[in-house]
């Protein structure tokens, strides 16, 4: 007879800083496999992304793993104004989601970090006290990239006609401590520090895995030249890596509906075959 069906779980989880929107979902099936924090990417790639990954936890969550996806301070349906955070609140909400899953669930420990989630994940991989192992997908490698592209968000909004008049280039307003509006984000200069100094570096974890896996819209996709230039890195500080890119689009900048059928399929085929 098979175990009933546990259902999944949406609350908020209190922190020193306001509630965080939360949503577990338990691990199904007689064999639990592990846990998996999942955390979420930079700006409007959240919403793109929301249906691609709720997917994803929820196959995660039928092949035995404990899957909580957290929305950060200033996201989505959690307390506070995007304005309010910082990289180190950020950072926290995900040490705090990561002492709820571990106390919530049990087994392998996994962190599943999108685009510059990834940066966080690292980030708190290095922090644990237990082993861990880390699944990205399409991870952002340096963050001062990433700052860098989303304030040309601004540039694009200025030739279209779409965007706010600034007194002076975003940069140079954040540089004098401001706030500044880019796509209908209110940018604070802490979290731009913070984003900007953020670095994919590995930690030095015994035994740990990272799953590293891409998409490329072609129908024989290749690793991004970034990726190849990092993952020797990773080998180097003792890392096991399996690394593969599959053929999709960037559902993290779609506006319309997109699925990552093979990228879906390449993380529960890869987590199968990991030893944890």
């Amino acid at each position: 007879m098979n175990p009933p069906l546990r259902l999944p779980q949406a609350f908020f989880l209190p922190t020193p800083g306001g509630a965080r929107f939360c949503l577990f979902h338990p691990a199904q099936g007689p064999i639990h496999r592990g846990q998996i924090l999942y955390l979420p990417p930079w700006a409007e790639e959240l919403n793109c992304s929301r249906r691609v990954v709720a997917q994803q936890a929820r196959t995660l969550a039928e092949a035995g793993y404990a899957v909580l996806q957290i929305d950060l301070l200033g996201c989505g349906d959690s307390t506070g104004e995007w304005a309010d955070a910082t990289w180190q609140a950020w950072l926290a909400d995900a040490r705090q989601a990561l002492r709820w899953l571990q106390a919530s669930s049990s087994g392998p420990l996994w962190l599943w970090g999108l685009r510059a989630g990834a940066l966080l994940a690292a980030a708190l991989a290095a922090e644990v006290a237990t082993p861990c192992h880390l699944l990205l997908w399409q991870p952002v490698i340096n963050g001062q990239h990433m700052l860098q592209q989303f304030l040309r968000l601004h540039q694009a909004g200025q030739w279209l006609g779409t965007g706010p008049a600034l007194r002076l280039p975003p940069e140079q307003q954040l540089a004098h401590g401001e706030t500044v509006e880019i796509a209908g984000y209110a940018l604070s200069p802490a979290l731009a520090q913070g984003l900007a100094a953020a670095r994919l570096h590995p930690a030095h974890l015994a035994a740990a895995r990272l799953l590293w896996l891409e998409v490329a819209p072609a129908p024989s996709p290749l690793l991004s030249p970034a990726a190849e230039q990092q993952l020797p890195t990773w080998r180097a500080a003792g890392w096991e890596v399996s690394a593969q890119a599959v053929s999709g689009r960037s559902f993290w900048h779609a506006t319309t509906t997109e699925d990552a059928t093979l990228l879906q399929q390449a993380t529960l085929r890869e987590l199968a075959t990991s030893v944890t």
